[in-house]
């Protein structure tokens, strides 16, 4: 693995990178609360064929932090990843997960001369994510957390006692055999960076998603317009089953806006497939790209 700092668009930003520059690449895009370093279980299984780079996101890591919930809208961050493209060459394959996720739809709806392929795992596009939030059923029930992220002091609530809270938000529910007490140090020094929970936040905050409350739907959501939210480069689904943050009902329908869809699951894995299985993930990507 290298790092190495770059600019992008005039601001500081830590990326990694892994296997040879004459592969084609591959822009990794790691989620909340992670950062770059995130990929680490599953890029040595696709740097032989993959020149693998994995940014610290905007507000993560070492990465470039500005203060104020304006600077994390999707459009912002879009725009970090395509001037992160445009180093390279392009168009490239995308991988993201969680809220990487969210920043690899926007590319490839938005910026699809620039996305060739686009893989996802266990993350959620928009549109049906949206369905699923405002339904008032389980995915409702089970995003009731993004309203507790985006509270004014939820930053000082997760950092106390070395945080304690933000860790077992972390781990809740899921099986983290991965995690190991070494690798949750590198995760605390990486939050207590000055700014970066606050900035981490703000992703929530930006956030234009409306969550409703269980059992009481919200039906005055507007219709998202599908020729816009287009997914037209061939997308890859992969699924961590024992998901409890995202449930099935996020990703209904997801075909209406991504007609080049194939969806995979990763048995015994939950939200985190890419550190619990991380050789299936890379198998089930080399089959698709056959």
């Amino acid at each position: 693995m290298d790092s190495r700092f770059v600019d992008l668009n005039g601001r500081p930003f830590f990326v990694r990178t892994w296997g040879s520059e004459d592969n084609p690449p591959l822009l990794m895009l790691h989620g909340f609360p992670e950062y770059g370093g995130a990929w680490s279980d599953l890029a040595p299984f696709l740097a032989d064929r993959f020149y693998c780079i994995a940014p610290d996101q905007r507000g993560y890591g070492q990465s470039w932090a500005p203060d104020g919930v304006e600077n994390y809208t999707l459009s912002h961050l879009v725009a970090d990843m395509a001037a992160l493209i445009s180093t390279l060459k392009s168009p490239v394959n995308v991988l993201g997960h969680d809220w990487g996720a969210s920043v690899a739809y926007g590319l490839a709806m938005f910026r699809g001369q620039l996305v060739d392929r686009l893989i996802v795992a266990n993350g959620v596009h928009p549109a049906p994510f949206q369905r699923a939030l405002a339904a008032g059923k389980a995915q409702t029930r089970a995003s009731q957390y993004i309203n507790r992220l985006r509270a004014p002091d939820a930053a000082a609530a997760l950092s106390e006692d070395n945080f304690s809270k933000l860790e077992h938000f972390f781990r809740h529910g899921m099986g983290l055999d991965w995690l190991t007490q070494d690798r949750m140090v590198k995760y605390r020094d990486e939050w207590a960076r000055p700014g970066r929970l606050e900035a981490m936040l703000n992703w929530y905050r930006a956030s234009p998603l409306v969550v409703a409350k269980p059992g009481k739907p919200q039906t005055d959501i507007p219709e998202l317009p599908i020729n816009r939210l287009q997914v037209p480069c061939p997308h890859l689904l992969l699924w961590g089953d024992d998901d409890i943050a995202l449930l099935p009902e996020s990703t209904e329908g997801l075909e209406t806006f991504a007609p080049n869809l194939t969806r995979v699951s990763i048995p015994g894995t939950d939200h985190w497939l890419h550190h619990e299985k991380p050789d299936l993930v890379a198998k089930e990507i080399f089959n698709w790209l056959k």
